[in-house]
């Protein structure tokens, strides 16, 4: 597996880059954002660790441009943006997770393992009032609107909707949409069930997707 990381301190991309390749990933740097574009572009990488501010264009940037030609190929921000506004901004151009400086590398390295694994192949269509997504096409509607979504949202969406009337909890919504089984913190899931319902447009009279305080999330007809 092939990793492109998108850093201008030495610090952090030396670091990244001598504990990957002790993990067996192959790793490339680049040190300011139009080389890391250009990089990324030539379609030679698994997966993209992008710092949200580089020098020349931004990784926001990068990940927006390198969206419109890799749909599938995983995105991890690293980044000090720590607001909710900020984070559901840098997932709306793409990326699929992000993770805040600083960081221990134990944990970006599961969250690397996460993106990388393979994913099912089932295929199915399922509806949420006016919303529709099919697994078989990769796309989400709402009405005659395609819904374009992140890797992790649709999978987040998919969770809900294949359990949609019953309350799925936090612990196992990181499970199976994330594929961790370990004390993790949750709070990611609040950061793209926001995400979702902004994209989605949910309006006060279409609250398909619920919170169950203390417990998790429903998705329900209303």
């Amino acid at each position: 597996m092939r990793i492109l990381i998108v850093e201008d301190e030495p610090g952090i991309f030396n670091f990244l880059k001598q504990g990957l390749e002790e993990e067996s990933y192959a790793v490339d740097i680049a040190e300011e954002g139009k080389k890391g574009l250009e990089m990324a572009l030539s379609g030679e990488y698994d997966l993209l660790l992008l710092d949200w501010m580089v020098p020349g264009i931004s990784g926001i940037e990068v990940c927006r441009q390198f969206r419109k030609e890799f749909q599938e190929t995983p995105v991890i921000f690293l980044t000090a943006k720590d607001t909710l506004d900020e984070t559901i901004f840098g997932l709306q151009t793409g990326a699929n997770d992000y993770i805040k400086k600083p960081f221990h590398f134990e944990e970006l390295l599961e969250r690397i393992k996460v993106q990388l694994r393979p994913k099912s192949g089932e295929h199915s269509v399922f509806k949420l009032g006016n919303i529709t997504l099919n697994t078989s096409t990769y796309q989400v509607h709402k009405e005659d609107e395609e819904i374009s979504l992140t890797q992790k949202e649709f999978a987040l969406l998919e969770h809900l909707l294949r359990n949609k009337g019953m309350v799925c909890r936090r612990s196992r919504i990181i499970e199976s949409v994330w594929d961790i089984h370990f004390d993790y913190n949750t709070g990611v899931i609040d950061v793209f069930i926001n995400a979702l319902r902004k994209k989605l447009k949910l309006g006060k009279d279409e609250n398909y997707i619920q919170t169950v305080r203390g417990v998790g999330y429903i998705a329900k007809e209303l």
